[in-house]
């Protein structure tokens, strides 16, 4: 494979992972209408005066967001030339879904489910442009003891997203149990923050499993990610919430799923 085409691939699924980082950022400070209603300007200008925190955070995820946009099409463009295979192509369909998400996103005030979905494609972007780094023939084509991994990591990355933009993060106190209990009982918001540590837990289960069964050194990475994850899920709970915690516990979220399409191959 041409190794500009790879860097070029590289760059972007890098690219897109500071984009997710930095979406997490808006919504965890609220910055998410730190443009306004506007799209794709900021507040009516295309370069907003930038005297609001908020609007700082929200234009600077948009900057990226257009790098994000350059770098895939690039990519396609050259895949096209090389005749690279489907991942390019796939990439910036995505690529369009993601920013069409982004503007409905703005225009209806932040609903939940259009974050949710907007980081689901986001997530589906960074995998696709991952699989176009490494030349592989695509997670589709994956053994079948990864095909249940790269599902579940990808449940929990949403089930993580669900939980946060509906509020349901503070609804269970303590570790490991939820409030105490193992039913709990305090109404729905705690049920999802419960179905998502569930999934967590279900998920270091399977990685553990899957790596003593590959003893490959890409598996036990990603225990060592997922164990990472969940300890930082964990102190963010008992420590209340901080909001650092919070980005934090994304970033290592989003590496989680890099490190599960890179290893299931």
């Amino acid at each position: 494979m041409n190794r500009r085409y790879t860097l070029l691939a590289w760059t972007a699924a890098a690219a897109t992972y500071l984009l997710i980082v930095l979406g997490a950022v808006v919504r965890i400070t609220g910055s998410g209408m730190g443009c306004g209603d506007h799209w794709p300007l900021c507040n009516g200008h295309l370069f907003p005066a930038l005297a609001d925190i908020g609007t700082v955070i929200e234009w600077s995820h948009r900057l990226v967001a257009a790098l994000v946009s350059v770098l895939v099409v690039a990519l396609a463009v050259y895949g096209w030339r090389l005749g690279s295979g489907r991942a390019p192509f796939i990439a910036l369909g995505l690529l369009v879904l993601q920013v069409a998400l982004g503007a409905i996103t703005v225009k209806l005030a932040l609903p939940p489910w259009t974050v949710i979905l907007h980081l689901g494609t986001a997530m589906l972007l960074l995998a696709t442009l991952l699989v176009a780094a490494r030349g592989s023939v695509g997670a589709q084509h994956a053994a079948p003891l990864h095909v249940p991994l790269l599902g579940l990591a990808f449940v929990t990355v949403l089930f993580g997203a669900l939980t946060a933009n509906l509020g349901a993060a503070a609804a269970c106190t303590g570790f490991p149990l939820c409030n105490g209990e193992i039913r709990p009982s305090a109404g729905g918001l705690a049920v999802i923050q419960w179905l998502h540590r569930l999934l967590a837990y279900a998920l270091f289960a399977y990685v553990v499993w899957w790596a003593v069964r590959s003893r490959g050194r890409g598996a036990w990475g990603v225990v060592a990610l997922v164990g990472l994850q969940v300890a930082v899920g964990a102190a963010t709970v008992l420590l209340g919430l901080p909001r650092e915690l919070q980005a934090v516990h994304v970033a290592v979220g989003a590496a989680v799923w890099a490190g599960v399409v890179l290893a299931a191959r």
